[in-house]
């Protein structure tokens, strides 16, 4: 066992090494000394066995860390949550968590709002915090190890790309019946731009169109993947608008569409790997059968669709990153966990073993790697912008939804059967974040580097 702790200490206090490196990089002063990190990281260790599988979605010193006050209160926002502490109904999450009912989860979005942690991202003027991204990436990071933690702060995706562009190109129309009532958490948003029957890799490539008929668009088409559309107010929709355009990048437009209007459908939830999910937690099939919205409607300019979803999509993936950062940081904490107490045999621990030990090893030193990467592009988005940031943000998205993929599954085979249940939450990271790799097209982005590289 003196063993295994030796190794943790390691493991850990290399973690929180990095993470002082990141405060220095920011400009967002430490408040630890190098021993009190050695100090704070040997208690860790040392009480590893009196530690819960269901780790903390956020951890006080890290928020420290990344500047923010008041934080006493934080750690009991957000619950631990297992997917034994979710309500299953036909493979499906039927009410969100067990023992907690959707409005047990809105009364924590409320206690957010009291204390001014609500919409970190937006600025202030807006009634967000109006932290910068290298301050809200650090959040996100702390935040994404719980499946519910970004939402209980109305920073979760799709809402809060949606939230940034109404900031950024929406009329002043636009803002008053969409995004104020988004940012109170009054409503919930969708995105629709990815389609059944056409390659989500070639965004360009898609089929539904947008006609201009006096004052009004009429849409039709099918989308699917319209993450969190069950529940929704309104959808934002990428559609031709001009489809002999000779640029074929300025043939989509943006149109926000009320998902109350006639011959707009829900075709159906899409089951994710057996789990259909629910409300925010779904993912959906939708039908545009000659759906009528006003010309008021258009987000931007007609035929600037691409360019407004260029302009989400820097800043996003440094939250999605993050956020897959933090369920890495929480899946690593259960392996290690589990490799400290699980025994083979009388005295004799799993953790024993240098194959395990290896898995950890080389696990923390990614996590540690992509959380440095991560804040770097972060730090050059916010200097010189995304455009001229595509070689970096490449980078993270496939060397993170790699690190990921790896991290979860050795999570898993470190917990054998365990892991492959939905007793514990390995199963559901698993589940749902396979799609990091395709939504992030991380087989495309890998080749940007070298591309890029040769042509500059």
């Amino acid at each position: 066992m003196k063993l295994i702790k030796y190794f943790l200490i390691f493991a850990i206090t290399f973690s929180f090494l990095t993470q002082e490196k990141i405060s220095a990089q920011t400009d967002s002063p430490s408040e630890y000394t190098v021993e009190e990190i050695l100090v704070t990281a040997r208690k860790r260790t040392e009480s590893i066995q009196d530690v819960p599988v269901a780790v903390s979605a956020l951890s006080i010193s890290q928020i420290e860390r990344g500047n923010i006050q008041r934080v006493q209160d934080l750690e009991k926002l957000v619950p631990n949550v297992e997917m034994s502490d979710m309500a299953f109904a036909g493979g499906a999450i039927s009410a969100g968590i067990r023992g907690l009912t959707f409005d047990d989860l809105e009364k924590k979005r409320d206690k957010v709002k009291s204390i001014g942690y609500w919409t970190p991202q937006i600025p202030k003027k807006y009634g967000g915090m109006g932290l910068s991204l290298i301050e809200f990436a650090q959040i996100s990071g702390i935040l994404g190890s719980s499946p519910i933690g970004l939402y209980l702060f109305n920073c979760q995706a799709p809402d809060a790309g949606n939230m940034e562009i109404l900031i950024e190109y929406g009329t002043n129309y636009q803002k008053d019946k969409f995004l104020k009532p988004l940012l109170a958490g009054e409503i919930r948003s969708c995105f629709s731009m990815t389609e059944p029957d056409f390659a989500g890799s070639n965004p360009i490539y898609m089929g539904t169109s947008a006609i201009k008929k006096g004052d009004k668009y009429i849409l039709n088409g099918n989308k699917w993947y319209t993450s969190s559309a069950e529940g929704s107010s309104f959808a934002i929709v990428m559609a031709i608008t001009n489809p002999k355009d000779n640029n074929k990048y300025l043939r989509a437009s943006q149109i926000i569409v009320p998902c109350d209007s006639k011959g707009f459908s829900l075709v159906r939830k899409i089951p994710v790997m057996g789990d259909e999910g629910e409300g925010y937690f779904s993912h959906s099939e939708i039908s545009y059968d000659n759906v009528e919205v006003s010309e008021k409607n258009l987000l931007g300019d007609e035929g600037y669709g691409f360019k407004i979803a260029q302009s989400r999509l820097g800043p996003g993936r440094i939250h999605h990153c993050m956020r897959w950062i933090g369920i890495c940081e929480r899946s690593f904490d259960m392996m290690c966990k589990r490799a400290a107490t699980r025994e083979l045999s009388p005295g004799k621990y799993l953790g024993e073993k240098q194959l395990i030990q290896k898995m950890i090893s080389e696990r923390r030193v990614e996590i540690s790697a992509a959380k440095l990467l991560v804040m770097d592009v972060a730090n050059k988005i916010e200097k010189f912008g995304s455009k001229k940031s595509k070689v970096e943000i490449s980078m993270i998205k496939f060397y993170c939804a790699n690190v990921l993929k790896r991290v979860i599954d050795d999570a898993i085979q470190i917990y054998g059967g365990l892991g492959m249940s939905d007793d514990i939450i390995l199963s559901h990271f698993y589940r749902h974040e396979r799609a990091a790799r395709i939504y992030d097209l991380s087989l495309i982005h890998i080749s940007e580097p070298t591309r890029l590289g040769m042509i500059s």
